[in-house]
């Protein structure tokens, strides 16, 4: 949450009067700054598209920048050619991809043999550019927020024109917030060549994520900092930067503390990002209902639950987002999604659904409506007393217990929609073998084995609902069940799912295996060609028994045959 800009805000009621007292607040709250990516570009440019269009560019840019002209159509026989600018000779290829960034993208032309870099085509052989400007339409690349430096007008002259005055600007040194901290320790993205997790991909409208098995890598100089990463993850591996959770949450608490203080009644976190969001703010300011307290985020997509629950926890009547008509649709849904999630959440322990809302509203007279709405969201609580912290699912259990404990109609659970991050596991436990599989993969260590003997046991409120766990049951045992159990103690309490018996050797006498797994095992084995007689009898040994057994079945075949076992092939 950036410094709030200076907007001419009304202050004739006392609510108004409260805001003021809030925002100054937020003002005083320093945060941690974010440590930043920099970019180096020498001007090295690019220009991809048809011959008209791309020699129409370079000559628009002029001969400051050093220009690679790669013509993917020709100019038809009726249509010449404007003229090739001097010591610009084209390349005429077609374009496999382009990847990179400011100061490194790498254009790779279609080949015979596969793809061919720009550099090995071109004098001087440098492997890469620093910008480009791709004129195919549509452009090459396709992911909502492109990379820094890469622009793609795909026909429109208003993006051209905007294009062709920036690029002659973008030489040098430049800086950006790294905008997202992971901690790879708490990725459920994948164990033992298991998918689970994906939802930082699957949100990310950069691109700036992939999949190295077990774990994500997040490229820096990829990441526009949309946030809905560090909203969508669920156990709080990826979390948002610029600034941190901790910080949000402490400006959060400031604003409605000092609003309370100063007598004001029934506040309305009003969340914006800080660039279509303040301009819509700027536009409304005198309109703005006195309740409303504008807050600032660099994107709208950097807060999810967590800070929205906790916003209410700290004294908010409701929570209204202002997302901007241009934010990436992938955004949206995962900002739909932990809406449907929290609602639920709030639901359950009796608070009107119109407590927390986003708004893609775009006429100014609808939101000030929605602002205003008197009948929308609660009384609020008594405030929360726990501070700022830079874990997700800690906050949310804080705000939530604190919730809990005020709630006008709580019940004891509510069931969740799928993709919620919360839950119970349901175990058929005719099928489960106590093979333990599943709690070697739990990332979040609410599976665990017994110590004395087989059992599982589960505690709820570290299941995150990544699936990990049915994934990689051999039994299909397991079915994670999305929902919040608010007892905390019962929450945070190991039931026991199953335990047994364990199975002793037969020989020895030693517990070696569950009843279930061996069981399972001489069932599949029937009908087995190696698995008959003795060697089916012998499932139910211990494995050194096992050997001893094979061997002297060996010594009793060898000496009917009158060779030694080592003689025997």
């Amino acid at each position: 949450m950036e410094r709030e800009a200076p907007t001419r805000l009304s202050y004739p009621m006392p609510d108004g009067s409260a805001r003021a007292a809030a925002l100054t607040a937020v003002e005083a709250v320093e945060c941690r700054p974010a440590p930043v990516v920099a970019y180096e570009s020498g001007g090295s440019v690019a220009i991809i598209g048809p011959e008209s269009a791309v020699l129409r560019a370079a000559d628009s840019l002029g001969d400051n920048l050093d220009c690679t002209l790669v013509i993917t159509e020709p100019t038809g026989p009726d249509r010449p050619a404007e003229g090739k600018p001097k010591g610009r000779e084209p390349i005429h290829a077609s374009v496999d991809h382009i990847r990179g960034y400011l100061g490194r993208f790498e254009v790779l032309l279609a080949g015979p043999d596969g793809p061919v870099g720009l550099g090995a085509v071109t004098a001087g052989g440098r492997p890469w550019v620093d910008l480009v400007l791709d004129l195919t339409t549509p452009g090459l690349i396709s992911c909502a927020l492109p990379p820094v430096g890469y622009y793609a007008p795909a026909g429109d002259p208003a993006a051209l024109a905007q294009a062709l005055a920036e690029i002659p600007g973008l030489v040098g040194r430049f800086e950006k917030p790294k905008f997202f901290d992971y901690n790879p320790a708490l990725c459920a993205h994948g164990r033992s060549g298991i998918r689970a997790c994906t939802r930082c991909i699957d949100t990310c409208p950069a691109g700036a994520i992939d999949s190295l098995g077990e774990r994500v890598e997040i490229d820096s100089n990829l990441c526009q900092g949309a946030g809905s990463c560090a909203t969508a993850c669920p156990t709080g591996a990826i979390t948002y930067a610029y600034p941190r959770l901790a910080d949000t949450l402490e400006r959060l608490r400031a604003a409605l503390g000092a609003y309370r203080e100063a007598g004001g009644n029934r506040p309305v976190i009003l969340f914006h990002d800080a660039a279509a969001g303040q301009e819509t703010l700027t536009r409304l300011a005198p309109r703005l209902p006195e309740a409303a307290i504008p807050l600032r985020l660099e994107e709208i997509g950097s807060v999810g639950m967590d800070v929205w629950l906790a916003a209410i926890a700290y004294g908010a009547a409701r929570v209204l987002l202002l997302v901007p008509p241009t934010a990436p649709s992938s955004v949206v849904a995962e900002l739909e999604t932990q809406l449907l999630v929290a609602g639920e959440l709030l639901a359950g322990m009796g608070y009107p659904r119109g407590t927390l809302r986003l708004s893609r509203e775009t006429r100014d007279d609808r939101i000030i409506s929605e602002l205003a709405a008197p009948e929308a969201g609660c009384l609020p609580p008594r405030p929360a007393g726990f501070a700022g912290l830079n874990e997700k699912r800690t906050v949310i259990r804080l705000a939530v217990d604190h919730l809990f404990r005020e709630a006008p109609a709580p019940r004891p659970l509510v069931s969740l929609p799928t993709g919620a991050p919360f839950g119970d596991i349901l175990l058929d436990e005719a099928r489960c073998t106590l093979c333990m599989a599943c709690v070697s993969q739990c990332p979040g260590r609410a599976l665990s084995a017994g110590d004395e003997r087989p059992e599982l046991g589960f505690v709820e409120e570290n299941c995150i609902q990544c699936a990990l766990c049915a994934r990689s049951c051999p039994e299909n045992a397991i079915a994670p069940t999305p929902r919040y159990l608010y007892d905390r103690e019962a929450r945070r309490r190991r039931r026991l799912l199953k335990s047994e018996e364990p199975l002793r050797c037969a020989r020895c006498g030693a517990a070696f295996a569950t009843r279930g797994m061996i069981e399972r095992m001489t069932t599949r084995l029937a009908g087995h060609a190696l698995f008959r007689g003795a060697a089916r009898s012998r499932l139910a040994l211990c494995a050194e028994c096992r050997v001893k057994a094979i061997l002297e079945a060996e010594q009793e075949q060898a000496a009917g045959d009158g060779q030694t076992p080592g003689e025997r092939t």
